[in-house]
């Protein structure tokens, strides 16, 4: 929990070079999701995340794989609001629920590929980077490639900068998240 109270913005209280990022994101969601409108106090912030999103969705991952990376990150970073939020997309997005539900256990997945690559990404965040030799060659292995692997990088950066805002500002979760709330099981 943060001791800190960042504003929650919309396009008529943030900083005007964020205008433009939140009048995007209430066209892409419907709404302006609470990480964004705390982002936008920074509009820098608020703009890297959107970019880094946007190419990450260009990677060759499927949507399956790109939830996959971006839920394993949050899991492993213990952020309750991505964990909540990308549950949710991941849902929308069709990816298996028992997939989704091992993800937010933490558990190992039933299918190997993907597994390999929840290894790998949780190599790389718990090893600061350094991912163990074995899980790189095991996602190689698995039918990944070498672009993949430093795709996953891309997907890594983008949830380290929203759970790390997450973190510093205790954001609210949005009402349409609510259903997939998650805390760590300790």
């Amino acid at each position: 929990m943060s001791n800190y109270q960042l504003p929650l913005h919309n396009e008529n209280t943030a900083p005007l070079q964020a205008h433009p990022t939140l009048v995007e994101s209430r066209k892409n969601y419907g709404f302006i999701p609470n990480l964004h409108a705390i982002m936008a106090e920074s509009p820098a912030l608020l703009r890297a995340y959107a970019m880094i999103s946007d190419i990450f969705e260009e990677t060759s991952f499927s949507d399956t794989e790109k939830q996959l990376i971006l839920l394993s990150v949050s899991h492993e970073n213990d952020c309750d609001y991505c964990m909540a939020a990308h549950s949710a997309v991941a849902h929308i997005k069709n990816v298996p629920a028992d997939i989704i539900a091992a993800l937010r256990s933490g558990q190992p997945l039933v299918d190997t590929k993907l597994e390999s690559l929840r290894q790998l990404v949780n190599s790389v965040i718990n090893n600061r980077g350094h991912a163990k030799v074995y899980e790189v060659n095991a996602f190689l292995n698995a039918g990944y490639s070498t672009g993949q692997l430093l795709d996953v990088l891309v997907g890594v950066g983008m949830k380290t900068l929203s759970n790390y805002t997450n973190h510093i500002a205790d954001t609210p979760l949005d009402t349409q998240f609510q259903s997939q709330t998650w805390k760590k099981a300790s």
